[in-house]
């Protein structure tokens, strides 16, 4: 399903598209379906928000660059269903932490997003002690 939109910012950074009524009722999955949106030949996988009656798409900084959008402009959108199982990959020197610490079990029900939240954290380690702290902390996030 296509539509047009303009790309909104909200707040310093944060950013979306506001997906047409007729358009989420189209695709026939819910109020805030999971979808796979295409933005200038770019796909991603994401779930329609609901934020003061509206519903939004959120484009993060990562997407607006590899897209080439920014706040402001107005394109088409692609939107589908997307049902495929959502999985995180989990960095070796995580998965053995989880492991040791016995939470491996706690991690995995975990919903997408928050699994994704903390690979992020760790991923985004840019020194190996960053790294270490930040395996530790989700460890410690999860141990009963």
């Amino acid at each position: 399903m296509k539509f047009t939109a303009t790309v909104e910012a909200a707040g310093r950074t944060a950013t979306g598209l506001e997906v047409p009524p007729e358009v989420v009722e189209a695709l026939g999955a819910g109020k805030r379906p999971k979808v796979a949106v295409t933005l200038n030949g770019h796909t991603y996988r994401t779930s329609v928000g609901l934020m003061g009656g509206r519903s939004l798409i959120p484009v993060s900084a990562e997407v607006r660059a590899a897209s080439g959008v920014a706040a402001g402009d107005e394109l088409e959108v692609e939107v589908v269903v997307d049902d495929a199982p959502r999985e995180v990959a989990v960095p070796d020197d995580l998965a053995a932490a989880l492991a040791a610490a016995g939470v491996a079990a706690a991690f995995a029900g975990l919903s997408y997003s928050h699994q994704r939240r903390h690979v992020l954290a760790v991923e985004g380690a840019r020194a190996e002690a960053t790294r270490a702290r930040r395996v530790a902390a989700v460890v410690t996030a999860l141990a009963p």
